[in-house]
């Protein structure tokens, strides 16, 4: 689901850039853009649970062995997390980086290194997720290019994007504009990514266990999702046919709105 998941992303950004413009809060174009494809590449993140997934794949052996303790971690804590409803499984995978929770401390993190770390801890931020949007967004020619090739793009989008938002006026204290907080903002489109890939998998066979540790019923790993007649596999004809057109159809509305040409 790597290419929904990022199309889904980056149009959840640019809905949020809609509804800021609607608050009188309007992003500059240079955060629309970039937290586009920071969400983009955010909505792959939790598939680091999974060790065939684009993630798990997009920094060589760093993130195969990071995969992997991952994986191990979110086995651990359904084990020692589950309800008395919750069956015993195998595996981390759609646990703990499924939740609503590893979204709001993956933005916390992503927030503070970036307003804390000066330039260069904006440009790690920007970087692993340019590499992220890279190989979800433009999967067909990352996966027919070398992993170098996809990080010195990746590099090279985020200096360029960087360089832009210094600029006064560009965005580096949108929203939060006191001294000492530029690009705190970072963090949002790093949660919102994190949060539309647990929704997307919620409308999977397998739901998703989006709300834990809030307990329903006998479950605290309580798979959300529509009811199961309107779920499909993942990886099915719907990804391509369906979820894809819609959310490019979104994109492009919510990025209409959001630079004003709407209303």
């Amino acid at each position: 689901m790597g290419p929904a998941h990022a199309l889904s992303g980056a149009a959840a950004w640019l809905a949020a850039g809609a509804a800021a413009y609607a608050l009188d809060r309007p992003m500059p174009w240079p955060v629309l853009l970039a937290g586009a494809l920071i969400s983009a590449g955010a909505a792959l993140a939790p598939d680091l649970d999974h060790k065939a997934a684009t993630v798990s794949r997009a920094f060589g052996p760093l993130s195969r062995g990071l995969c992997e303790v991952i994986d191990k971690i979110g086995a651990a804590t359904y084990k020692a997390t589950r309800g008395k409803g919750d069956p015993r499984r195998n595996g981390g995978h759609r646990t703990l980086t499924h939740t609503w929770l590893w979204a709001a401390l993956s933005g916390v993190v992503a927030s503070l290194f970036s307003a804390y770390g000066d330039r260069w801890g904006v440009l790690v931020v920007l970087f692993i997720h340019m590499v992220l949007a890279v190989e979800g967004l433009l999967w067909r020619q990352a996966r027919m290019s070398s992993d170098i090739l996809v990080w010195l793009l990746g590099a090279t989008s985020a200096w360029t994007l960087a360089s832009v938002l210094d600029k006064p006026g560009n965005g580096a204290n949108w929203l939060f504009d006191q001294p000492g907080q530029d690009y705190l903002w970072i963090g949002l489109p790093v949660a919102l990514g994190a949060l539309v890939h647990c929704l997307g998998d919620a409308l999977t066979v397998s739901g998703c266990p989006v709300l834990w540790p809030i307990p329903i019923g006998r479950k605290r790993w309580y798979p959300i999702g529509p009811p199961k007649a309107m779920r499909f596999r993942a990886g099915s004809w719907v990804e391509i046919k369906v979820l894809m057109p819609v959310f490019m159809g979104l994109g492009a509305i919510g990025a209409v709105a959001a630079l004003g040409f709407v209303g």
